[in-house]
């Protein structure tokens, strides 16, 4: 929302502990996950509810719209697809090397038909526990898994619009920016945000880069050269998501949850009271509009 919208700030789903979020900009949908409670859902614009599924599946921290309209998903073991038309599910990615994925969390469009995603030591995340390190990969649309970059806590991930520049946050350290060469590997790494509660991540039509924390109540903004930018105001509590949708691009989807539910889940606590929001507010500049994957689906 601008300085002046606050008041327009809308509610338009609860849950657990909200986290994922994706605009399926065809069927004019929010799909958002809770790590807690389960399941990925849908809503409309105005809060009425679609659909719902994986519901017994927890810690999806990330969620995409593939282009046949599939709703890619991660979480414990890999990477699911869903079809809300048909009902049909699947498995995109289940092994790395022949090995089984503990689990991932956040994905990001490559450009070029796959995707971006950052592993997550999710045993110890649900045990509340010190944490393994973690890696990016690459996904590409024919399933070819390329090894991109070590990561102590990966989280939130965005590759821009010119498709330079790479950025990824590293939960307890701060935000990482990368170069990206033209077979999107990625190279010239530099800590372009020291923040201890990085968490979802965006990019306006500006290439600023909008950063979430599960402690934080505003929007941290970069530019595209790394300075920081006055703080965006959100919404009391701590948002750990953003997206951005509508025809203008300039319509805000972004989750809240108590300013203690981060660190209540650091150290194995349990959350039971449906105090996450999923919001939407007006933002007085467009998002940069996510393309789809193209991975072909069984």
């Amino acid at each position: 929302m601008a300085h002046g919208e606050a008041a327009t700030i809308e509610t338009i789903a609860t849950g657990l502990y909200l986290e994922g979020l994706a605009i399926d900009h065809r069927r004019d949908i929010i799909w958002y996950s809770d790590v807690i409670g389960g399941g990925v859902h849908g809503v409309k614009p105005d809060g009425t509810s679609v659909t719902s599924f994986n519901t017994d599946r927890k810690w999806t921290g990330g969620v995409l719209v593939n282009a046949d309209g599939a709703v890619l998903s991660t979480g414990e073991g890999g990477i699911m697809w869903n079809d809300p038309d048909t009902g049909r599910s699947g498995w995109l990615l289940q092994q790395i090397d022949g090995k089984p994925i503990n689990g991932v969390n956040e994905l990001a469009p490559d450009g070029a038909g796959g995707m971006f995603f950052g592993t997550i030591d999710i045993e110890m995340v649900i045990a509340g526990k010190a944490t393994g390190p973690t890696r990016i990969y690459r996904l590409t649309a024919e399933g070819e898994v390329i090894l991109l970059a070590d990561i102590g806590f990966s989280n939130g991930i965005m590759f821009d619009a010119g498709r330079n520049r790479f950025y990824c946050n590293d939960t307890f350290r701060g935000t990482w920016a990368f170069d990206v060469s033209a077979d999107l590997l990625l190279s010239n790494r530099r800590l372009v945000l020291e923040k201890e509660d990085a968490d979802g991540m965006a990019l306006d039509v500006d290439g600023n880069v909008w950063i979430t924390g599960f402690r934080s109540s505003a929007f941290t903004r970069l530019t595209s050269g790394g300075s920081e930018l006055a703080p965006y105001p959100g919404a009391a509590g701590s948002i750990t998501q953003l997206r951005f949708g509508g025809e203008d691009m300039r319509d805000m989807y972004f989750n809240v949850v108590p300013a203690d539910g981060g660190d209540t889940l650091k150290v194995g606590g349990n959350i039971s009271a449906p105090h996450s929001f999923l919001l939407r507010g007006r933002s007085d500049v467009p998002g940069m509009k996510l393309p789809p994957t193209r991975f072909k689906l069984g």
